[in-house]
């Protein structure tokens, strides 16, 4: 069939069946000129699955309160962490200027120690009051004495200045004290200056 005797309306030679020879229907789309076979529109289903996909969650990913809920534990335990470390920190600075502090009366009280061991130190005596003063500001500052005449050697509190063999121990034991030592909270200021008494070999 020529052009010329083609029917008004129909389609010409060539071109794709169900769509117009110029690409579109009246109203621009050329998909409803398909006729009633296309069907064009989505369903209501259609439409409420691809208005909710926007707010699904990926899979596997945690919901915003969770996530929310963990970076709250997260920067509790740091913050509880920062406190703690803060305060050894506070505390080691402490002891560190208090010892520095009671270092500097540690010789007197050596000398108020050889005081009272020659008898100097009479109750009741004016040497025997400044003595007690002084003692009391150490204990204020936390210092703490140690070493005693028979207690078991410890070279982590007592410096050894001179050993001899003894028959009468079984163990390395302090037989004289020399100088007292002095340790503020778990910081040793000094150790004791001892004899120390081994087992006869």
């Amino acid at each position: 069939m020529s052009k010329d005797q083609q029917p008004e309306g129909a389609p010409e030679e060539g071109a794709p069946r169900g769509i117009p020879a110029d690409g579109a229907s009246a109203d621009g789309n050329w998909l409803a000129a398909e006729g009633p076979d296309v069907e064009t529109s989505l369903t209501d289903a259609d439409q409420a699955f691809l208005d909710g996909a926007g707010d699904m969650p990926a899979e596997g990913a945690a919901e915003p309160e969770d996530e929310h809920l963990a970076d709250l534990r997260r920067v509790t335990a740091e913050y509880a962490n920062y406190r703690r470390r803060t305060e050894r920190e506070r505390e080691a600075i402490k002891e560190r200027a208090t010892g520095d502090a009671a270092r500097a009366i540690l010789p007197v009280l050596d000398d108020l120690d050889r005081a009272e061991a020659h008898g100097d130190l009479t109750e009741g005596g004016a040497l025997a009051a400044i003595a007690q003063k002084l003692r009391g500001a150490g204990t204020k500052l936390g210092l703490i004495a140690f070493g005693e005449k028979g207690e078991a050697f410890d070279p982590h509190q007592h410096d050894a200045i001179f050993q001899r063999e003894s028959g009468d121990v079984q163990k390395a034991t302090v037989a004289d004290v020399v100088e007292r030592g002095y340790r503020i909270g778990d910081t040793v200021l000094r150790a004791a200056k001892v004899v120390v008494d081994t087992p006869a070999g």
